[in-house]
């Protein structure tokens, strides 16, 4: 593949990503409800960024860098907006409430039950 063609489809692949957190944001600002976007999955999004960056930063490629630092500002908007419209807070939505009975969630166990 050509360089040109090369930096082309990495530009637009890096516009693409850039642009696909958009619609989530704007989404969670107009209707202040963050209940369907998945914490865990974007504290894995923002980690993922910051290893892209450091991977960019290694290989001396300011392309693969700035597009990651893009991505991790857009995914770490959407982390803050996500425990700013959590109707559980903010504790709540980083360590989820245990919904099993005590043994289950580690508390203490009944000799008795066995629960």
């Amino acid at each position: 593949m050509p360089h040109l063609l090369a930096n082309a489809v990495g530009v637009i692949a890096a516009l693409c990503s850039m642009s696909s957190f958009v619609p989530q944001i704007v989404k969670m600002v107009r209707e202040r409800k963050a209940e369907a976007v998945s914490f865990p999955m974007y504290v894995v999004t923002v980690a993922g960024f910051v290893f892209w960056i450091a991977y960019g930063v290694a290989i001396m490629s300011w392309p693969v860098a700035v597009s990651n630092a893009v991505n991790l500002v857009l995914a770490a908007a959407i982390l803050v907006l996500k425990m700013r419209y959590s109707k559980r807070g903010l504790i709540k939505t980083v360590i989820p409430r245990c919904s099993g009975e005590a043994a289950e969630c580690g508390g203490p166990m009944n000799i008795d039950t066995g629960r």
